[in-house]
């Protein structure tokens, strides 16, 4: 069911791309007077306002509605984390917290120390 809501989710975003547009900017009343009257268009000589604004409207609350239900159905995915194996935080504190001991380190060699490395960078006497 969550990838059925997906799949119309991702439409609705399409779909309201489209419509967006479609829809003629607030400026185009300009280009009218000039010879791109609003006779020929799909639409007729009233214009699209009406009809795009409308299913731009129903297109946006229809993302609403999906996206809620997605972050529903995120919530009760994250409720079901606990039962994959993963400890709980009060569990992962209650542990002590085991010590290395100072012989499992690794230690240094203390005569490679006091000679300096060889190089081809010449030092400052």
């Amino acid at each position: 069911m969550e990838t059925v809501i997906l799949i119309v989710h991702v439409l609705l975003a399409a779909a309201i791309i489209g419509l967006i547009l479609l829809q003629q900017g607030k400026g185009a009343e300009a280009g009218a007077s000039f010879g791109a009257g609003a006779s020929q268009t799909v639409f007729g000589s009233t214009g699209s306002g009406n009809f795009l604004s409308r299913m731009t409207a129903v297109v946006a609350a229809g993302i609403f509605a999906t996206s809620f239900v997605l972050a529903i159905y995120a919530k009760n995915k994250a409720e079901s984390v606990g039962d994959a194996g993963i400890p709980s935080a009060a569990l992962i504190e209650s542990k002590e917290v085991e010590v290395v001991e100072e012989a499992q380190l690794p230690a240094l060699e203390e005569e490679k120390l006091a000679v300096p490395a060889e190089s081809d960078i010449p030092q400052a006497n």
